[in-house]
C-alpha cells in the first residue's frame, strides 16, 4: 500500500526548478520508473529509476518549415495524467497472446498547437509529439538525443556505405559488435534497436514504434556518451541499379524529412529498461505502443513453418532428376514439407523473371505445381522482388489469389523514407484485402507494424543463415546477440536449420553447401529463442531426410506462443527460453563459443502433471563434430531440475508434452 500511495503522489508531481520552469512528472504503474519534463529553452526530460538518474536531461524538438519549431517561443499551458490497465489479444501471438498493456501516461499541452505524450511502464519510458495544425505541414528535422552516463557502451549495429547508395540505403544486416559510446563518431549511423550498457544497471535499449508516413529513426554518435538522432531526408530523384535485383536508390535528397498531415500523432521514440538481460527478449513493449489492426478480421493468417531452396541453392541429391529450379524440385520440396509437418513451401528468386511476375520460368508448370501442393495439403509461396511487386501489384495479388497462395515475400528494400515508409503500409494494405500473409526482405526491423498490418507475418533486417554462403560474421556470439537487440523491435526471418554445422576453426564459406558456426542443437534451438510465427527452415532436406527423427522434432513446433519466459540469460553469450503452446512447453537454449552448463528448474509446469520429455542436445563430441546431438525421452514434472551441457557454439531443444 505504502509502495502505492508513493507511485500516486509520483504521478501527479508538479514542483519547480531553479530556473522557474514547470516540471512535471510521471512514473510508472509500480513507481519503480520516472520521467521528468520541463520546458526552458527547449523541451527536455530526463529518466529515473528506483530515484537514480539513468538517462540524463536529453532534448526533444521538431522542426518545422515557416520558421516553425517545437521549442521556439512556446511553453507549457496546461497537462493531464491518466493510468491505464488493459489488454491485448494478439491475433498472432510472437510472445504470448495475451499482452498486458499498463502503464501512466502525461500528456501535455503547450502555447504552441503542439502536444506531446509520455507514457511510464514498469519496463520502459517513451514520447511522441502530437500536431494540431489546419493544413499539412513540412517537417524540416526532429531533435532526438538520448544522453547517459560517463563511460557507457553500446551494442551498436552500425551500417557500412553502399558504393553505389548514400549511407540511408542499408539492408539492415549488420553486426552488434560492443562499443563505448563516445568511440561513435557523427559521421556513424547504427538503425535501431541500439542497446545501451551503462557501468551500472540498468540496460536500456533505444528504439521507435508506430512508424507511420515518417521515416525510420537512425543514431548516430557525437563523442559523447550520448546517441542523437538522425532521419533519412525525403527523396526527389531516384534511379534503378541493374543486375539481377535492380532497386531503386536515391540521387537527390530534400532538405526536408516528412510531408504530412498538420493534425496527427508520430513515432514513438522509445526506451526499454531492463535490471536484468533476461527481461530484455521477453519484452513486447514496441508492440503495445503500435497502432492496433487495421485489417479487421484475421482469422484468415496462419502461422507455421516454411522451406526455402535458396540458402542451399536447390542443391539436391540421391534424387533421380536434375536438381535446380524446375518443377520436379519444387514436388520434391512439397513431398518433404508433407512429410515432416511443414506446412508451406517457399518458391524463392527464379521461379519468374524477377522484373516481370508474369514472364515464368520456362522450367516451372505452376498448375502442376498448385494441383500437387494441393493434393498434399502444403501450401505454396512466393518471392517477388519490391519494385517488380509495387509495379505489378494489383494483378499480381489476383493471380497468386487463383494459385492458392496466401504468403510472398518481397525483396531488395533497403530504405526507410517516408516514401518507402509508405510502400510498406501500400503493400501489407493490398495483401490484407486479397487475404495474403507478406514478409519483408531488405526491411528494416517491424517496430510495431506487425502489430498494425498482422499479416505482416514476419520480416528480416537481421544477419541471418544466408550470411554462411559469403562471410563468417554469423557467429554464436552474433545469434545470442540478436535477442537481446534486433529481436526488441519484433519478429526477424533468420532462417535456421543449416545442417552442416562447423567448429569456429573448420568453418568455411562453400556455395551450395553452406556451413552454420555451433552445434546441430544451437541451430534447432533458434526455432524456439527466436520470435518469428513463420519459421522457415534453410536446410538441405536431402540431408534432411537421412536424420528423421531429428527432423520429425523439429517440424512438430509451433511457431505461435500462448506465453513467453527468458530463465536465463546475458547478451552475447547465452540465453535459455521457456514457451507454452496449449498444454505444452519448449525448452531453448544457445550459446557462444564458450561450453557451458545449465541447469533448469521445471517450477513452471503444472502441478500433479508429469511430462513426455524429448531432449536433443550437444553430443558429447560436438566441440570436435558440431554435428553431434543426443536425442532421447524421460518423463518429468514440476520441481524436477535439468542438467544440460552445452558444447562451444552449443544449443539445445526440450520438448514437454502433457501426459
Amino acid at each position: 500500500m505504502k509502495r502505492f500511495l508513493l507511485a500516486a503522489a509520483l504521478l501527479l508531481c508538479v514542483c519547480c526548478i531553479a530556473k522557474g520552469a514547470d516540471t512535471l512528472s510521471i512514473c510508472s504503474p509500480s513507481g519503480k520508473i520516472c520521467v521528468k519534463v520541463w520546458m526552458d529553452k527547449d523541451l527536455r526530460y530526463a529518466v529515473y529509476e528506483n530515484g537514480a538518474l539513468i538517462v540524463q536531461p536529453s532534448e526533444a524538438d521538431m522542426l518545422l518549415d515557416h520558421d516553425r519549431s517545437f521549442s521556439g517561443n512556446n511553453r507549457i499551458t496546461r497537462h493531464s495524467t491518466k493510468s491505464v490497465n488493459d489488454e491485448i489479444i494478439s491475433p498472432v501471438p510472437e510472445k504470448r497472446k495475451k499482452i498486458k498493456d499498463t502503464y501512466n501516461q502525461l500528456s501535455i499541452s503547450f502555447s504552441k498547437p503542439y502536444n506531446i505524450e509520455f507514457r511510464a511502464y514498469d519496463d520502459g519510458v517513451a514520447y511522441r509529439f502530437i500536431t494540431a495544425f489546419k493544413d499539412s505541414v513540412t517537417v524540416l528535422n526532429e531533435v532526438a538525443k538520448f544522453r547517459f552516463p560517463a563511460s557507457s557502451a553500446a551494442w551498436y549495429p552500425g551500417i557500412h556505405k553502399r558504393e553505389d547508395a548514400d549511407i540511408f540505403h542499408t539492408s539492415y544486416e549488420e553486426q552488434y559488435p560492443l562499443r563505448r559510446l563516445d568511440s561513435i563518431a557523427p559521421t556513424e549511423l547504427a538503425y535501431t534497436p541500439v542497446l545501451v550498457a551503462p557501468a551500472a544497471s540498468p540496460k536500456i535499449a533505444v528504439t521507435e514504434s508506430d512508424l507511420d508516413d515518417y521515416p525510420g529513426m537512425f543514431l548516430s554518435g557525437t563523442g559523447l556518451a550520448e546517441l542523437d538522432a538522425k532521419f533519412a531526408p525525403y527523396p526527389l530523384e531516384e534511379k534503378m541499379t541493374g543486375g539481377d535485383y535492380p532497386e531503386s536508390i536515391v540521387t537527390k535528397r530534400a532538405s526536408y524529412i516528412a510531408r504530412t498531415k498538420g493534425t496527427r500523432t508520430y513515432p514513438w521514440r522509445v526506451l526499454m529498461i531492463a535490471d536484468e538481460d533476461r527481461q530484455l527478449p521477453a519484452s513486447d513493449m514496441v508492440y503495445r505502443l503500435a497502432s492496433p489492426s487495421r485489417i479487421g478480421s484475421a482469422d484468415w493468417i496462419k502461422p507455421g513453418k516454411c522451406t526455402d531452396e535458396w540458402i542451399v541453392n536447390v542443391n539436391l541429391f540421391n534424387v533421380p532428376f536434375r536438381s535446380g529450379v524446375n518443377t520436379a524440385s519444387y514436388k520434391y520440396y512439397i513431398d518433404f514439407a508433407k512429410r515432416f509437418g511443414f506446412d508451406r513451401i517457399m518458391m524463392d528468386a527464379g521461379w519468374s523473371d524477377a522484373t516481370d511476375l508474369f514472364k515464368i520460368n520456362p522450367a516451372i508448370s505452376m498448375d502442376t505445381l498448385v494441383a500437387y501442393a494441393k493434393g498434399k495439403g502444403v501450401k505454396i509461396s512466393m518471392w517477388t522482388l519490391s519494385n517488380t511487386l509495387n509495379r505489378q501489384l494489383d494483378g499480381a495479388l489476383d493471380r497468386f489469389n487463383k494459385w492458392g497462395i496466401d504468403f510472398i515475400m518481397t525483396d531488395f528494400i533497403d530504405r526507410d523514407d517516408q516514401k518507402t515508409v509508405n510502400f510498406y503500409y501500400r503493400i501489407a494494405k493490398a495483401c490484407a484485402a486479397h487475404h495474403i500473409m507478406i514478409m519483408y526482405h531488405g526491411a528494416y526491423p517491424p517496430k510495431g507494424f506487425n502489430r498494425t498490418y498482422p499479416n505482416n507475418i514476419t520480416r528480416e533486417g537481421v544477419m541471418g543463415s544466408e550470411y554462411n554462403i559469403w562471410s563468417d560474421k554469423v557467429t554464436p556470439a552474433h545469434d545470442v546477440t540478436l535477442p537481446f537487440t534486433r529481436m526488441l523491435a519484433g519478429p526477424f526471418d533468420y532462417e535456421p536449420g543449416i545442417l552442416n554445422n562447423a567448429t569456429q576453426k573448420g568453418f568455411r564459406m562453400i556455395e551450395g553447401m553452406p556451413m552454420s558456426q555451433g552445434t546441430r542443437c544451437h541451430q534447432l534451438a533458434m526455432f524456439v529463442v527466436y520470435d518469428n510465427p513463420m519459421q522457415i527452415f534453410s536446410g538441405n532436406p536431402s540431408q534432411a531426410l537421412m536424420e528423421p527423427h531429428f527432423m520429425e522434432l523439429l517440424g512438430s513446433l509451433p511457431t505461435t506462443w500462448d506465453q513467453t519466459n527468458v530463465l536465463q540469460g546475458k547478451v552475447g553469450e547465452y540465453i535459455v527460453t521457456a514457451r507454452q503452446h496449449g498444454s505444452n512447453w519448449y525448452l531453448a537454449g544457445m550459446s557462444n563459443w564458450t561450453p557451458r552448463e545449465i541447469e533448469i528448474k521445471l517450477n513452471f509446469l503444472d502441478d500433479n502433471a508429469s511430462y513426455k520429455a524429448t531432449i536433443c542436445c550437444d553430443g558429447v563430441n560436438a566441440d570436435r563434430y558440431p554435428a553431434d546431438y543426443v536425442l532421447e525421452d524421460k518423463v518429468l514434472a514440476k520441481g524436477d531440475k535439468l542438467k544440460i551441457k552445452l558444447a562451444p557454439g552449443g544449443g539445445f531443444l526440450v520438448k514437454l508434452v502433457k501426459q
